[in-house]
């Protein structure tokens, strides 16, 4: 929301990259507050992914929420698994935030499925009944409560997962799907102050040296396009000091097409 919002859990994450600027090193683009690394994978903040959500509290959620993602199945190989579990959990952010209590259970019982497919179901586990529990409830402040303490959980899964491409993909799916909320939250009421929070050249360089470096993707089409959508992002956005609202429109069409074509292959 993976984050911003957007993982084990997604979107708005950042990890430190080291620049050679003028042959002396010097730290990248400082880590936004609702980011941390858990082995060089970028993970978001849970308390501050809310803090940046409630900037939008008067939004219209249901037309930020996206109900298809808590249909999703493991299918297809890892990776794609991988995607779309991060996708989920950021959708997760998004239906807290809209006191969505039906979805919230949705999109719990997705993430399990998906987290079955990536062999972590345990860890996904701990919390999640606790969490649809309070959201039956309406205590959406002990949600949030139980969302801060999921890193022991994170931290678990990603020993699980013993692969930090695997992670790293399930990160990335969450940053794609923090990206298209965000951007549905700023156009509904844009000010330059809130476009300004889609920028983030710190995490853009980490998916890109992440997608670029690992040569097994040069055969698959879909993290292809995915590093094809990072770059175009990343040229709209570091055009100009002020992200025009005609910008953050074009980020969210590329951010739309490529979770639709996620969507698509997770019904194959």
């Amino acid at each position: 929301m993976s984050k911003a919002f957007l993982c084990i859990f997604a979107g708005l994450v950042s990890c430190l990259i080291v620049s050679q600027a003028r042959a002396e090193p010097s730290p990248a683009p400082p880590l936004p507050a609702q980011s941390t690394t858990i082995r060089d994978v970028p993970v978001p903040v849970p308390s501050e992914v809310f803090a940046t959500l409630d900037k939008f509290a008067h939004s219209n959620w249901g037309a930020v929420q996206r109900r298809q993602l808590s249909r999703w199945k493991p299918h297809g190989d890892q990776a794609e698994i991988a995607l779309r579990l991060g996708a989920v959990i950021a959708e997760g952010f998004v239906a807290v935030e809209a006191e969505d209590a039906v979805e919230v259970k949705n999109l719990g019982q997705a993430v399990l499925g998906l987290a079955r497919g990536l062999g972590v179901e345990r860890a996904a586990m701990r919390r999640s009944r606790s969490i649809v529990e309070h959201a039956e409830k309406g205590d959406w402040p002990a949600v949030r409560r139980e969302w801060d303490e999921v890193q022991p959980d994170v931290e678990q899964g990603m020993r699980e997962l013993k692969s930090d491409r695997i992670a790293q993909l399930v990160s990335l799916g969450g940053w794609l799907r923090g990206t298209q909320a965000l951007c549905a939250l700023v156009l509904q009421d844009y000010s330059a102050e809130k476009a300004a929070l889609l920028r983030q050249p710190a995490l853009l360089d980490h998916f890109e040296k992440q997608l670029a470096m690992d040569g097994n993707l040069k055969n698959q089409p879909l993290l292809v396009r995915i590093r094809d959508g990072v770059l175009k992002v990343r040229a709209k956005l570091g055009s100009s000091d002020v992200i025009q609202k005609q910008t953050v429109a074009e980020v969210a069409k590329v951010a739309d097409e490529l979770l639709q074509d996620l969507g698509a292959k997770s019904k194959d």
